[in-house]
């Protein structure tokens, strides 16, 4: 307060103080007021912002009536469309329903039409039914039947096999068939003055009158002709096929699956179809029958000895092959490769401390069917020597020897208590040797010179020393030359231990080759005169095989 109003009246004093309170209280109220005038603001506010939305809902409210009024004027319309619908549906059920009742009628009526078609069949069915009632009564009776006939069968194939090599060993282990090729062209130029000049036409002069005897008309100059006579177990004629001459082996397979070794040899002169009875004809021979029927004793014999082997157990047959060669007095394996790749590796013969022929490390090939085991004897042919002389186009100059190993397995009684791992089983060894030789010529009638002379030299000996064996077994002599050359020794359990022999004899008939065919026959003589035991059954062995 400033000095002039202190020196003032105290009246005036006292003014001033009311006024000054009224003042503040005037001031308060303004405060207050315009508390009031700001929240009523706030409120008008508020209320302008109701007013606003109501409003706005009243319009929505609005365009929901007028929405729903042509709701209810569509839905009107669509109850009248529907109402007409549904007179039109219901007519067309009454017209369904009507027409129902008499498809149901017609189907009633075919039904028992077809019923009563069918009604004669069932009961051919049910006369069927009792006819197959009593055939499956029959076949219960016949399946006890079979079973019976199967028990028998079982013991009679036993009997066979006891009769069948009892019948063989009574035509003897060592049996001699001879078979005479027919004329080709190249005889009928070769021969065309020595025979037309002496009979007028072309004929031969070896023949065979039956199937056991070969005549040969020996027709010397200043002489007349006399005839001589062989007789052999079978002698094939000219026109007999190569089935016919499988037929006599056929039986010697069954004897190996029996336990028997069997060796089948082809022996002849060059050009007398000794190749072409063990294996068939050449691939460049222009046949005119189908090369299955010209198929020879080897390819026949793979095919009848797999299909025995099909009829065992499975697994207790395993067969390996080994091919060899003996070609100028040597061993030649020829399923061996040397370090170079070379197939055909030389080997050597001997004789074991138990008195058995083996090829030391000779190669073996398993084989599980006929197909393998012709694919190695090709590889073997393809490897053999050849050289074409003035009597044969193909004239071999080795001798051939395939041979099959036919191991078979048997369970033994004495598996039991063996451990787990093991198990005991009878090993049985059997040996199918065929053999195709060289054949003996010659050198006159054949050219050869040079390295084919050589060779001619060694098969006439080798097969010189066969005839010498021969004739010691028949002679019964205390010491057989095995040794004089390396192909007897190979073939010494064949030819003089227990195996079963066949010698197939191969000849020409016409007169040129008179003299060949002659020594040939006198060959398959000598043969027949050797006594020997009857062959052996290979005895069991046992051994220890891994599961």
């Amino acid at each position: 307060m400033s000095p002039a109003v202190i020196n003032l009246p105290f009246l005036y004093q006292e003014r001033i103080k009311q006024l000054e309170h009224k003042l503040r209280a005037k001031e308060e109220r303004i405060v207050v007021l315009e508390t009031e005038n700001a929240a009523l603001h706030l409120k008008l506010a508020e209320c302008r912002g109701q007013t606003g939305r109501s409003g706005n809902e009243a319009a929505q409210f609005y365009e929901l009536y007028k929405e729903e009024k042509s709701l209810r004027t569509i839905m009107n319309i669509g109850i009248v469309q529907l109402h007409i619908t549904m007179q039109s549906l219901t007519q067309s059920l009454q017209n369904l329903r009507l027409s129902a009742v008499e498809h149901a009628q017609e189907i009633q009526h075919q039904f028992k039409h077809y019923f009563q078609l069918l009604l004669n069949p069932l009961q051919m069915m049910q006369t069927k039914n009792q006819f197959l009632q009593e055939l499956q009564a029959r076949v219960t009776i016949l399946d006890e039947s079979f079973q019976e006939v199967s028990e028998r069968y079982k013991k009679e194939k036993q009997r066979r096999k006891i009769l069948h090599n009892r019948l063989i060993e009574l035509k003897g282990n060592i049996r001699v068939n001879c078979r005479i090729r027919p004329l080709l062209p190249f005889d009928r130029q070769a021969d065309s003055l020595s025979i037309q000049d002496r009979h007028g036409d072309f004929s031969e002069v070896t023949f065979s009158p039956d199937d056991e005897t070969v005549l040969v008309k020996c027709c010397r100059p200043g002489h007349p002709i006399t005839d001589r006579t062989f007789q052999f177990e079978r002698v094939f004629s000219a026109c007999e096929s190569q089935h016919s001459v499988f037929e006599e082996v056929r039986p010697l397979l069954t004897s190996v699956l029996d336990g028997y070794n069997v060796c089948i040899m082809a022996y002849g002169q060059t050009g007398s179809g000794k190749t072409y009875t063990m294996m068939g004809p050449h691939s460049d021979d222009n046949a005119t029958l189908p090369k299955e029927m010209c198929l020879g004793i080897i390819p026949r014999a793979a095919e009848e000895l797999f299909w025995l082997i099909l009829e065992k157990p499975p697994g207790s047959y395993y067969v390996e092959v080994s091919i060899i060669e003996v070609y100028n007095n040597d061993i030649f394996d020829l399923l061996a490769q040397d370090c170079y790749g070379e197939l055909g590796v030389k080997r050597d013969v001997i004789t074991t401390k138990e008195g058995k022929i083996e090829v030391p490390f000779l190669t073996y090939e398993s084989v599980e069917n006929a197909v393998e085991l012709l694919n190695l004897v090709q590889k073997g042919l393809q490897l053999r020597v050849k050289q074409p002389t003035l009597v044969h186009a193909h004239s071999s100059r080795s001798h051939l020897v395939v041979t099959l190993t036919i191991k078979t397995y048997f369970a033994s009684s004495h598996a039991v208590g063996l451990p787990d791992g093991e198990r005991l089983k009878k090993q049985t060894t059997m040996k199918l040797q065929l053999v195709d030789l060289a054949g003996s010529e010659c050198v006159g009638m054949s050219g050869v010179k040079g390295a084919a002379l050589r060779e001619t030299s060694f098969i006439n000996r080798s097969l010189s020393a066969l005839s010498d064996v021969l004739g010691a077994l028949s002679e019964q002599r205390s010491h057989i030359p095995y040794r004089n050359s390396r192909l007897t020794h190979l073939l010494q359990d064949s030819i003089g231990g227990d195996a079963k022999l066949l010698v197939m004899l191969c000849i020409s008939p016409c007169q040129r080759f008179t003299t060949e065919s002659l020594q040939t026959l006198g060959f398959g003589t000598r043969a027949r005169q050797v006594s020997r035991a009857p062959a052996k059954k290979i005895n069991q062995t046992l051994c220890n095989k891994s599961k």
